[in-house]
């Protein structure tokens, strides 16, 4: 198998572990379109994979018709769609006793409600063409538990069932399932924690002596995407955690 020519879509490409799948499969040669809020964002990618095959199409997750969109947008370019890479998160941390309504609502409509909009908008073509590969990015929080991280830990428990849901039904259908798990990764993500806090407490634990072996970059999970998606039409890696080689959780 080869990731050149495969039509992968990438819902949340506009930067972190989203961006740097995009590069490193368009360097490789895949027919990508990446989707995401900021669309300048996915400009700049664009741009800086020059001769990429790469269409760009605005879209939040959260919102059904906007995801369609870029799946209608694909098969009108493409003719298929290979794989879909539902990436989007946020991680708006707080402890439960600070009642924070807004925080889970927008958490459940991205982390979950996202996932299971990418995935109607795609079954439907990949079950008429009997393949696919669905790939979501989960988190190690999704297998274990902290404090402060119940209510984003618990989406992405709900990933892992839906996940899971979905490879046992299309299985049949040669549609392949894998949950991406990374620990803590250098990304954007700690902007959306609205707790000051907290965001600043684990943004200056990336200044700490020894803090790159207790944090991944972008790009080494983006290998990892990169690795399942090239895997044979038999294989399919269901689960994968990836942990920086330091971390304890």
């Amino acid at each position: 198998m080869t990731v050149e020519n495969k039509v992968v879509v990438i819902m949340g490409a506009s930067s972190g572990i989203g961006e740097a799948t995009a590069n490193l499969l368009a360097s490789k040669k895949a027919k990508l379109t990446i989707a995401a809020r900021r669309m300048s964002r996915l400009e700049e990618i664009q741009q800086n994979n020059a001769g990429a095959d790469i269409l760009a199409v605005e879209a939040d997750v959260s919102n059904a018709d906007e995801v369609q969109n870029v799946i209608d947008k694909t098969v009108e370019k493409y003719g298929r769609i290979d794989v879909l890479f539902n990436n989007a998160g946020i991680m708006p941390v707080n402890n439960l006793s600070a009642l924070a309504r807004d925080e889970w609502k927008n958490m459940l409509e991205t982390n979950v409600e996202g996932v299971l909009n990418g995935i109607a908008s795609a079954l439907p073509v990949m079950r008429k063409q009997k393949s696919g590969h669905v790939i979501t990015t989960s988190s190690v929080l999704g297998y274990e538990l902290l404090p402060g991280y119940a209510t984003y830990s618990g989406t992405k428990f709900a990933v892992r069932a839906i996940m899971e849901g979905l490879r046992q039904e299309e299985r049949s259908n040669n549609i392949k399932t894998t949950i991406v798990a990374p620990g803590t990764v250098q990304t954007e993500l700690f902007q959306s924690i609205n707790n000051k806090e907290v965001r600043e407490q684990l943004e200056s634990m990336q200044d700490l002596p020894g803090a790159e072996m207790q944090a991944l970059q972008p790009e080494e999970i983006a290998q990892a995407v990169a690795f399942v998606i090239d895997t044979p039409a038999n294989m399919a890696v269901n689960e994968m955690i990836i942990r920086p080689t330091g971390q304890e959780v």
